[in-house]
């Protein structure tokens, strides 16, 4: 049901073109921007769109949930109102304006310097004064969604916490929510910490659960029509990559500095190109962990917009060839969208699993420390 209802989202945001009704012919002359569609969904916008209502002259009218704009600048000071105020950019609001892609090409903004739903300052002739330099603050979509998705993820965990405390799930057989996620946990601690971490798994297990569950929750709410694509944006994954590379820096030990600037038993020739190798490689793991669930969530996203995208490219040139084309494209829809399913999940894992393993080859000297201690102990 969930599959069918994102395939009829999908048509209702994109405006299908009727026979009966003159003025969405109208609409259609002015041709389907593939580019436009694709990019105002994956990427960040001040409200959640959800369907464009077309009339009877012809003319769009947004239907979306604002969200609220907050900005600052020294000139300005702070400033704060619901973005529904710029009427999908149609309308300025004290002396702020937000920039769609029609006002960009219209006022010859540079496209590099510019983008669609950024925020600029007016001066009293109504035109962008560049002095005022402005810090936007606002709860965007992708962060209204983090957020809920994080409240979401707090209230699950508290709740199952609060029934293994009550000793549901101990002296008896876990239920409901239990036994849905039990598993999973049993599994990221069996599959993913203590192979990769031994003694210290018990150590850096909650952080792994944390990164595991955040992404996936927020990969699946990325799958419900009208919402944001969190775990698409470069900004989360960043923000995860960084973390994880501080968690990594900090649980180091001289072991691992000393096989990156000086690894033993390899001549110094070799030396020469592996040091500078193995310490590029701090920076590459984590940046392979941003880019590896950036481009995996929001490939399938774009592979999905695009395959709707072909009805009404073809439904310009003919009517009957959209018609046509329809069928095909609402069934590789709901293949890509139950592949999505997966990949959220596959995600998760990859990015807990590769997480995992850094941190073990950073701890691998205190590893080997403590088989030294436990073997001598067994000797004595």
């Amino acid at each position: 049901m969930l599959v069918a209802g994102f395939s009829v989202f999908l048509l209702s945001f994109f405006n299908t073109v009727s026979a009966q009704d003159d003025s969405v012919h109208k609409e259609a002359k002015k041709g389907f921007d593939a580019k436009e569609i694709i990019f105002g969904h994956v990427l960040n916008n001040h409200d959640f769109h959800i369907i464009d209502i077309v009339g009877d002259n012809g003319e769009k009218t947004p239907v979306s949930i604002p969200l609220p704009v907050m900005l600052y600048s020294k000139q300005r000071g702070f400033d704060a109102f619901m973005s529904s105020r710029f009427q999908h950019g149609e309308e300025n609001y004290r002396q702020y304006m937000m920039l769609t892609d029609e006002k960009i090409k219209e006022l010859d903004l540079d496209p590099t310097k510019y983008n669609a739903q950024d925020i600029v300052a007016l001066d009293a002739d109504g035109k962008i004064d560049p002095a005022v330099v402005i810090y936007d603050v606002s709860l965007s979509r992708n962060v209204v969604q983090m957020l809920i998705a994080l409240g979401l993820f707090v209230w699950v965990m508290l709740a199952i916490a609060k029934k293994y405390n009550s000793g549901q799930g101990v002296s008896s057989a876990p239920k409901g929510s239990q036994s849905l996620l039990e598993p999973v946990i049993t599994f990221v601690r069996d599959e993913v910490a203590k192979p990769n971490l031994g003694i210290s798994y018990d150590k850096y297990l909650p952080f792994l659960l944390t990164i595991f569950f955040f992404i996936l929750i927020n990969n699946i709410i990325g799958l419900i029509p009208g919402s944001a694509n969190v775990t698409g944006n470069i900004a989360f994954t960043a923000v995860l990559g960084i973390i994880t590379f501080v968690v990594i820096l900090f649980s180091s030990d001289k072991h691992y500095w000393i096989h990156i600037f000086n690894p033993p038993g390899v001549p110094g020739w070799v030396k020469v190109i592996l040091v500078p190798v193995e310490f590029i490689s701090l920076f590459i793991k984590p940046f392979a962990l941003i880019i590896r669930l950036f481009a995996n969530m929001v490939a399938g996203h774009i592979i999905i917009i695009c395959l709707i995208s072909l009805i009404f490219i073809f439904g310009n040139m003919n009517k009957f060839a959209g018609w046509g084309t329809a069928p095909f494209s609402i069934a590789f829809t709901i293949f890509i969208y139950l592949i999505e399913v997966l990949v959220a999940f596959l995600q998760a894992f990859i990015f807990t699993m590769l997480t995992a393993v850094f941190i073990g080859q950073a701890i691998e000297g205190k590893q080997h420390q403590h088989h030294e201690k436990h073997e001598d102990s067994m000797l004595a």
